[in-house]
């Protein structure tokens, strides 16, 4: 199944998506919530609600503006290098256990919301990912069951400000800053992909530029293995986030250093899932906007 969280003509809500039409299974039983989160608790069945889908009017899927997946997630776990390119083009050796690091929930934005370049730094770079969402909770997790923990699969721009980033060993102020994470919009089961999405194409671009071009095989620690490595420290719970790393092409190692611009607008596409698409705005920009609002 593939789902988008967001407000249509039938209001906020988690849509079911076949090909470009939505139908808003919240509007169809409250009891799925506003977020995936109903659907991930099992409060409502999203198979049985496939087969009332025409109940409600359908409505394209460009006209649903997003909102996050998950509301609240209780934790986004994010791996930092996981493409031996992408390790190599930043100056690191190849890790013998993942490089991971947490992201705020203040940082993350839905996809369509604009992209914040800091006032205080013009480093604003872009990082392809794709995205787990934990359907199952679990602690020392074996990588063999680790697949079936899953709930769904989306896209991750893990926006980062490379001048704070690099100021310590501590990855946390360059990669938290607000509204720099964008995610989504589709979410897609597992059923829908190959098994641990491996194989599918991940890119990221600005308009006909190509920034990042690489597969999910590629990565070091795949999908089920990284879920098996967080839980040994942690106990995962539904909803929690889990984003894979990101291949080479990031705009750091360029040369010259490409950053993300006001103005442009950033794509990552993953094969089977689609296209996550966020302008970029200053914040002296988004500063002036509010106030006059």
């Amino acid at each position: 199944m593939r789902f988008i969280v967001g407000t249509g003509p039938a209001g906020l809500g988690v849509h079911l998506i076949e090909g470009d039409k939505a139908w808003n299974l919240t509007a169809l039983d409250p009891a799925v919530g506003t977020d995936l989160m109903g659907l991930i608790d099992g409060k409502a069945d999203a198979a049985a609600l496939e087969t009332r889908k025409d109940e409600v009017a359908a409505a394209g899927v460009g006209a649903i503006v997003p909102e996050l997946p998950v509301a609240a997630p209780g934790k986004i776990i994010c791996l930092g290098l996981n493409y031996v390119d992408h390790i190599k083009e930043g100056g690191y050796d190849v890790p013998s256990y993942p490089a991971l690091f947490m992201r705020s929930l203040t940082s993350m934005i839905p996809a369509g919301a604009p992209m914040v370049r800091p006032s205080c730094s013009e480093q604003l770079d872009y990082e392809a990912e794709l995205m787990v969402i934990i359907g199952k909770g679990g602690k020392h997790i074996t990588e063999a069951d680790a697949l079936s923990h899953i709930f769904g699969y989306t896209i991750f721009n893990d926006g980062s400000v490379r001048e704070y980033q690099r100021k310590t060993h501590q990855w946390t102020p360059g990669k938290n800053f607000d509204a720099t994470g964008p995610l989504g919009p589709v979410v897609v089961t597992p059923d829908e992909l190959p098994e641990g999405a491996e194989g599918l194409k991940i890119e990221s671009r600005v308009g006909q530029e190509i920034l990042q071009s690489a597969t999910t095989s590629d990565m070091l620690w795949s999908v089920a293995r990284t879920i098996a490595t967080v839980s040994e420290f942690t106990t995962l719970e539904p909803g929690d986030l889990i984003a894979m790393g990101t291949p080479p092409g990031v705009g750091h190692a360029k040369k010259p250093q490409r950053w993300l611009r006001p103005g442009e607008t950033v794509e990552v596409e993953i094969e089977g899932i689609g296209i996550c698409a966020s302008p970029v705005i200053a914040e002296e920009e988004m500063l002036t906007r509010e106030a006059a609002q």
